[in-house]
C-alpha cells in the first residue's frame, strides 16, 4: 500500500530564500514563454522561407508541446529519486543544445525535430520547479510564493514578444531563436551557481514499477488533483490557442507588423502579470478557491466577447486584443492557484503528481494545436470560437469542481 502523504518536518526542509525560490521559478517557468512567445514574430517569416505549409509551422509548437507533456511523466518520478538540481541542470543543457540547433536548422523538418527535444528538456525544468515549491511549502503559503514567481513570468512573458519582434524584423527569423539558446544558457548558470537541491530526502523506490504505479493511481484517483488540474488544462487551453493562432491572425489578417505585433502580444502579458498580482490579495483573503471563483468571471467575459465579436464579423485588432486581456487576466490567477493545488496533496510524490498534471496541461494544449493547424481560413473566427469554447470550459470547472474539491487546508494561525 501506498505511503500516506505527510509533510517533512519544517526543521528538515533546506534552507532556501523565499526571495532566491521566486528568481528561480520567474526563470525557470519563464523558459515556457520563451519557448513559445519569443519565436512566434517570426513564424509568418519562417513559414515563407521553408515554403512550409501553415500545420506544417504549426507543428512546430504542437511537437514541442506534445514532447512537453510526454517528457514530464518521465522525469517527475526522475526528480523524486535523484533530486531536483542534477535534473535541472542536466535538462537546462539539453535545453541549450536543442535551441541552438532550431536556430541553426536547415528545413522546417529539422526545425520541428529541434523543437521535440526542447520540449522534452522544459518539461524536466518546469517538473522541477513546480516539485521545488511543494518541498519548500505547504499549499497555501507555495500559491503565494508560485504567484511572485508568475509575476516574474509575466515580465518575462511581457518582453519575449517585443524582443523576438524586433530581432526578426532587424536579424531575420532564425534571430529569435538563437535568443532562445542564450537564454537557456543563463538559466542553467543560474542554477548552477546559486540554486541549491531543495528535495530534503530523495525516493529510492521512485522508479520502481510497482510503488511508480502505485503513486500514479493515487494522484489520479484524487478529486482535488482531477479539478485543480481540469482548471489548469482548461484555462491553458485558451491560452495557446492564443498563441499558436495570434501571430496569423494579427499579421495576416489584421495587417500589423511583426514588431507591432510583439507588442499587442506583450500587452496580453499585462493583463497576465496583474491578474497575478490580485490572485496574492485574493489568495490572502479569500484562499485558494475563492481566488478562481473570482478569476472565473475574467475567463468567461473574455472568451465569450472574443467569439462574440468574431461570430460577428468585426474584423479589428481591439475586437481581440481587449478579450485577449480579459482572458489573460484570469489566466494569472487560475495559473498559480491550479499548479499549487494539484501538488498540494502529495508531499511525497510531488514530481509525479506535477508531472501528470504538466501533461494532462500539455495534452490539451496539443490537442489545440492540431486544430489550429488547420483551422485559419482568413478570419478572426476560429481564434474566437476557440477561445470562447475555453472560457466557458474554465469557469465552468472554476464554479463547479474547485469549489466543490478544490479546497485545501489553510494554516493555522497562532
Amino acid at each position: 500500500m501506498p505511503v500516506p502523504p505527510v509533510s517533512p518536518p519544517a526543521a528538515s526542509r533546506p534552507a532556501v530564500s523565499s526571495g532566491v525560490v521566486a528568481l528561480a521559478l520567474a526563470l525557470l517557468l519563464g523558459l515556457q514563454p520563451v519557448t513559445t512567445d519569443l519565436y512566434l514574430p517570426a513564424l509568418p517569416r519562417l513559414t515563407r522561407a521553408f515554403g512550409a505549409t501553415t500545420a506544417q509551422s504549426q507543428l512546430t509548437m504542437s511537437a514541442l508541446i506534445l514532447a512537453f507533456g510526454i517528457g514530464q511523466l518521465f522525469w517527475g518520478p526522475v526528480a523524486d529519486r535523484f533530486g531536483r538540481r542534477p535534473v535541472l541542470l542536466l535538462s537546462l543543457a539539453l535545453y541549450t543544445l536543442a535551441s541552438a540547433g532550431g536556430a541553426a536548422a536547415p528545413a522546417i523538418e529539422w526545425l520541428i525535430l529541434w523543437r521535440t527535444l526542447q520540449g522534452a528538456a522544459l518539461a524536466a525544468v518546469v517538473v522541477c520547479a513546480r516539485a521545488m515549491v511543494r518541498d519548500l511549502y505547504e499549499p497555501h503559503e507555495g500559491a503565494h510564493v508560485m504567484s511572485k514567481g508568475m509575476s516574474g513570468l509575466g515580465l518575462i512573458a511581457i518582453s519575449s514578444p517585443m524582443l523576438g519582434g524586433a530581432l526578426a524584423v532587424a536579424l531575420g527569423w532564425r534571430a529569435p531563436l538563437g535568443a532562445v539558446a542564450a537564454i537557456g544558457a543563463l538559466a542553467l548558470a543560474f542554477v548552477a551557481l546559486r540554486l541549491p537541491e531543495s528535495l530534503a530526502q530523495r525516493n529510492p523506490h521512485a522508479l520502481r514499477l510497482g510503488p511508480l504505479a502505485a503513486s500514479v493511481r493515487e494522484v489520479l484517483a484524487h478529486r482535488t488533483f482531477r479539478a485543480w488540474s481540469a482548471l489548469v488544462a482548461s484555462t491553458y487551453g485558451g491560452l495557446f490557442a492564443i498563441l499558436a493562432l495570434s501571430s496569423f491572425v494579427y499579421i495576416e489578417v489584421l495587417g500589423l507588423t511583426p514588431g507591432q505585433y510583439g507588442i499587442a502580444l506583450a500587452s496580453g502579458s499585462v493583463a497576465y502579470l496583474l491578474g497575478t498580482f490580485f490572485c496574492r490579495r485574493w489568495l490572502l483573503r479569500h484562499g485558494l478557491d475563492g481566488a478562481v471563483r473570482r478569476g472565473a468571471g475574467f475567463s468567461l467575459a473574455g472568451g465569450l466577447s472574443m467569439a462574440a465579436l468574431a461570430l460577428a464579423g468585426v474584423q479589428e485588432v481591439w475586437a481581440v486584443l481587449l478579450p485577449q486581456w480579459l482572458y489573460s487576466f484570469g489566466h494569472g490567477i487560475h495559473q498559480p492557484c491550479g499548479q499549487a493545488g494539484a501538488v498540494g496533496p502529495f508531499p511525497r510524490s510531488a514530481g509525479v503528481a506535477a508531472a501528470l498534471n504538466g501533461f494532462v496541461l500539455a495534452a490539451t494544449a496539443f490537442a489545440v494545436g492540431l486544430w489550429v493547424g488547420h483551422a485559419m481560413n482568413g478570419t478572426t473566427r476560429p481564434l474566437g470560437l476557440v477561445v470562447g469554447l475555453f472560457g466557458i470550459v474554465t469557469a465552468t470547472v472554476g464554479w463547479t469542481l474547485v469549489q466543490r474539491h478544490g479546497v485545501l487546508p489553510r494554516p493555522r494561525t497562532a
